[in-house]
């Protein structure tokens, strides 16, 4: 499945799982996880019990958390990063991008350990997996980096508390810093979440730091999906550039709309042309020159002066910058940034190696 088209809105349930509900929820209770504590199956730090309950809002209302979390689930499609960064493995997590055990990409394995891998449910177009929910006996599912409906919220929270996407970003749209806080106060670590995001953000400083020529320049996060698919502002993947101090283009979210991001029309090639343009591109053969047989694209000073960034989507590089999470971001920073730097540092001579991983 095309990346681009990964983070699509969920769409409803079917009626056929709806009336499953009730009978499903009878053996999947909330109330007593039946595992303690223990590798792969919750918690593997010291109890957080003095900071429940808690109440988080999210797009439809707000969540209680009576006591600390035991067995979560991830419904968010990049959510068990976070989870894991603060010492809980998740006993169930959504596949999006594929290829790792558990859905935990290799940023993340130190954090793993030798536990067990988390369940991989799947989002198949019809939304999350409700019976293999509820089967997982879940005491806290996440669903921040998603697309949740209210019909799938409803749903979800007869099993257990459901921390859904916050209302004030598009679905698909939180930051990644908010993202973490917040997983944080569902597990009552807020502020080893705190410290988490600390440590992030030191990262991206230090990169402005040392390229003060990213404040100068504007930036555009691209992939050649049916077309040419833009990340808008609120995408993770835009956050990457903005964060490094590159600008966006002025006029991004007008063109992309209340969407993660959208395709642009042969019009709006002029979108394009900015300090940088980093495109996420297929691992397949020609997948560069393809794109360079658009003449309305070729045209663009940013190809003729050697500006482009190119990633390779499948890859762990490109898994890592589509995820953008709290621990693969380092991992990413290692790779962007020099490509980064060779784009604007203004010679079109000097060369963007790609990384190999």
């Amino acid at each position: 499945m095309p990346r681009a088209n990964r983070a699509t809105r969920i769409t409803g349930l079917l009626a056929s799982v709806l009336m499953l509900v009730g009978a499903v929820a009878a053996c999947g209770s909330s109330d007593s996880p039946s595992d303690e504590a223990k590798p792969g199956s919750g918690s593997t730090k010291a109890p957080a019990s003095s900071a429940f309950p808690v109440t988080i809002a999210n797009k439809y209302g707000s969540t209680t958390i009576e006591s600390e979390p035991k067995r979560v689930v991830t419904v968010g499609l990049t959510d068990q990063d976070a989870v894991l960064a603060l010492g809980t493995v998740p006993v169930g997590t959504t596949e999006w991008i594929g290829g790792y055990k558990g859905a935990v990409g290799p940023w993340a394995q130190d954090k793993l350990g030798s536990a067990a891998a988390p369940t991989v449910l799947k989002d198949t177009g019809t939304g999350p997996q409700v019976e293999k929910i509820a089967a997982l006996k879940p005491d806290l599912i996440l669903a921040l980096y998603s697309g949740l409906t209210k019909a799938q919220y409803d749903t979800l929270s007869k099993f257990a508390p459901v921390v859904a996407q916050p209302e004030e970003f598009n679905d698909y749209g939180i930051p990644w810093q908010q993202q973490t806080e917040t997983i944080g106060k569902a597990l009552g670590r807020s502020e080893e979440a705190a410290k988490l995001v600390e440590g992030v953000e030191a990262k991206f400083a230090e990169a402005k730091k040392a390229h003060p020529d990213f404040a100068a320049s504007t930036a555009v996060m691209a992939t050649p999906y049916e077309g040419t698919f833009v990340y808008g502002s609120q995408d993770a993947r835009s956050r990457l550039l903005s964060d490094l101090g590159l600008k966006l283009p002025a006029d991004l979210d007008k063109v992309i709309g209340d969407q993660f991001g959208a395709n642009i029309s042969k019009e709006r090639t002029d979108l394009l042309d900015q300090g940088v343009a980093v495109w996420i591109v297929p691992d397949t053969t020609g997948a560069v020159a393809k794109l360079h047989k658009d003449k309305l694209y070729a045209d663009l000073k940013v190809v003729k002066e050697g500006r482009e960034v190119f990633v390779k989507e499948s890859g762990d590089y490109g898994n890592a910058v589509s995820l953008s999470t709290v621990l693969s971001i380092p991992y990413v920073l290692d790779r962007l940034v020099p490509q980064l730097a060779a784009a604007v540092d203004g010679d079109p001579a000097t060369k963007v190696e790609q990384p190999a991983s």
